[in-house]
């Protein structure tokens, strides 16, 4: 009678940076997967010769990390990819373009999971995304076989008017969308075996009254959801807010209960040095948007912010998902702001930000986010017997200095093969990108005949 598996996955021959506590990095490795969970981890000469497994696969030349935990997307935004970058600002608020209250159900639904395979083939095996028509986006982009946290936009700003330079609050739009909001809770938290999630999506201050940001706090607290929103992401928000509250954004959200470590503040651009402090001070968690900004010719403070206490973490925004070349910006970006290369900006520290200070941003760093034993086998495998990926000295330097989203050959969400070779395992490529471009087709031509 043959040995049952002690494995359901071996993963052999590669290099393996684990992004543990002492940011380990393991030649000739060896990981053993066993109920979707990583169960062995270490030197393939350590592991007993002959231990049995339902399947191995030999990875010589690659290079294994955890998972990226992308914080911060707007899948659905894919329909403004090649435009929005050279408009200056925020697609929300700029006219003559498609919208969110534009895209129809089955739009959204075509997009977003365009923007999520994207992602996912990228590497990001979580991502935290927010937009329109959640309820359905939510469960279509799960069925990629990839982690996903999604909430509709929390707002009582009239969006239709915004373009018009104008902000008018009403509360049945707050009441409305804080309420899907809790119902896509009520429906998803925890479902798809715990890969999705909400949290809650407080659009931007200036787009949320005082009264709906209490609210928001309120419901945090009462559900143990999580929160997130856009931050000082502009002047322009800086501006209305002051004019509205009398205070700057960080000054609102720290009197409505909302600047804490539950909070995940995208962007986090115009702070004066006292917001920096109350940030640090609150322990928030940034979403680090360092192409998106610096494409729209900003960068956020982040070297203030991390010496203040604030925790960084990264996402792509409505940027093209490739979160290897979002680690490059964001060293890049950290090295400019210090004038100088120095151990405060090393590649080994913006592995961290897009994977385990992601995943504590999300609250599953005790389950994802390293590749340690107990944790759940979110893998991703890079392929480094590529031209500008040889010779490889230091691992983790060729990865973040020259290494590209497009290099991912392999990815493992709960064990589970979701990208193999470069295509997704559980749907159509061809069929989302079809789908996609009709979609935004339609989109595109509705703006221009309204423009």
């Amino acid at each position: 009678m043959p040995d049952a598996p002690a494995f359901d996955l071996l993963l052999t021959g590669a290099t393996v940076a684990t992004v543990d506590a002492a940011d380990t990095v393991i030649p000739d490795a060896a990981i053993g997967v066993a109920g979707g969970r990583i169960a062995w981890v270490g030197p393939a000469s350590a592991l007993p010769a002959g231990t049995p497994a339902a399947r191995t696969v030999a990875l010589p030349g690659r290079l294994v990390v955890p998972g990226f935990v992308n914080v911060h997307t707007h899948a659905i935004l894919s329909m403004v990819r090649g435009v929005a970058e050279d408009l200056g600002f925020a697609p929300a608020y700029t006219p003559g373009i498609p919208h969110g209250h534009d895209v129809t159900e089955d739009e959204a639904v075509a997009l977003a999971r365009l923007g999520a395979v994207e992602a996912l083939s990228f590497g990001s095996t979580l991502i935290n995304d927010t937009y329109v028509h959640a309820d359905l986006t939510l469960p279509a982009m799960a069925g990629l076989g990839m982690r996903i946290f999604s909430c509709g936009r929390i707002h009582d700003a009239d969006f239709s008017l915004i373009g018009d330079g104008r902000w008018e609050h009403h509360a049945s739009i707050g009441e409305r969308t804080l309420g899907e909001a809790l119902a896509l809770a009520e429906r998803w938290h925890g479902a798809f075996d715990g890969r999705a999630g909400v949290q809650l999506a407080a659009h931007a201050p200036d787009t949320c009254s005082d009264d709906l940001l209490r609210l928001i706090a309120r419901e945090s607290e009462r559900r143990g959801l999580r929160v997130n929103t856009h931050l000082v992401q502009s002047r322009k928000e800086v501006e209305q807010v002051m004019r509205r509250s009398g205070r700057t954004p960080p000054q609102l959200l720290e009197e409505v209960g909302l600047l804490n470590d539950r909070l995940l503040a995208a962007h986090c651009i115009w702070m004066d040095d006292d917001d920096i402090a109350r940030c640090g001070r609150a322990g928030i968690h940034v979403a680090h948007i360092p192409k998106g900004n610096a494409t729209g010719g900003t960068a956020a403070p982040t070297s203030k912010l991390r010496r203040a206490g604030a925790r960084l973490t990264l996402g792509s925004d409505n940027m093209h998902a490739d979160v290897v070349e979002v680690m490059r910006w964001a060293l890049a970006i950290g090295r400019l702001q210090d004038a100088k290369v120095d151990d405060a900006w090393q590649p080994e520290h913006v592995l961290r930000m897009a994977t385990i200070d992601g995943a504590r941003a999300m609250g599953l760093d005790g389950e994802i986010g390293s590749v340690e034993v107990g944790k759940k086998a979110d893998l991703v495998a890079f392929d480094f017997r590529r031209p500008h990926l040889v010779p490889c000295i230091d691992p983790v330097g060729n990865l973040v200095h020259v290494a590209q989203g497009r290099d991912v050959e392999h990815v493992w969400v709960d064990g589970r093969q979701v990208i193999d070779a470069g295509r997704p395992t559980q749907a159509d490529l061809d069929a989302i990108l079809g789908d996609a471009q009709k979609a935004a087709d339609a989109l595109w031509r509705r703006a221009r005949a309204g423009a």
